[in-house]
């Protein structure tokens, strides 16, 4: 993750066939960032299939480049309480104080800039031709990720509901 890279398909599909068959999914459940290829969107729909469920819905949040590394790179955690703040966003009042525990704040290995263009470019490459793929099936809603935050989730909320 520290260099980009994503976690096994097999890991993630293990653990959404495990979660998806608990009671609170019985309704529905959301799942982020999985999948990232058609590869993972077949056997993802495997694994559905074999517990009862399907995918019906897919949200693409979409959000210029440039805007993403701004919020990534920006993100910074208490090292001491695990508090999150963002430099722009959400700053401490203390620069580089956490104001829970007064704890560092760090910025992790995942959110320098090197590491979110990494993953911006695996995501060109392997998640666009995904958009696609769910699109012809007629479930992909595509959500503005830009402005205010309660205006995005009701965004997101009437995509879903759609």
């Amino acid at each position: 993750m520290q260099k980009g890279a994503l976690v096994p398909d097999s890991l993630v599909l293990g653990l959404i066939r495990e979660r998806v068959q608990q009671s609170d999914c019985d309704k529905g459940f959301i799942l982020d960032g999985f999948p990232r290829n058609i590869i993972q969107a077949d056997a993802l729909e495997t694994v559905l299939k074999e517990v009862g469920k399907t995918v019906d819905r897919v949200v693409a949040i979409d959000v210029a480049e440039t805007e993403l590394v701004e919020r990534l790179t920006g993100r910074r955690t208490c090292k001491a309480c695990g508090t999150g703040y963002h430099v722009k966003f959400q700053p401490s009042r203390v620069v580089g104080k956490c104001d829970k525990c007064g704890g560092d704040l760090i910025q992790r290995n995942d959110d320098v800039e090197s590491v979110i263009r990494e993953r911006l470019k695996v995501y060109s490459e392997q998640t666009t031709p995904l958009l696609n793929y769910y699109d012809k099936r007629g479930v992909l809603r595509r959500v503005e990720g830009v402005g205010a935050f309660d205006e995005i989730t009701r965004r997101i909320t009437r995509a879903l509901r759609d």
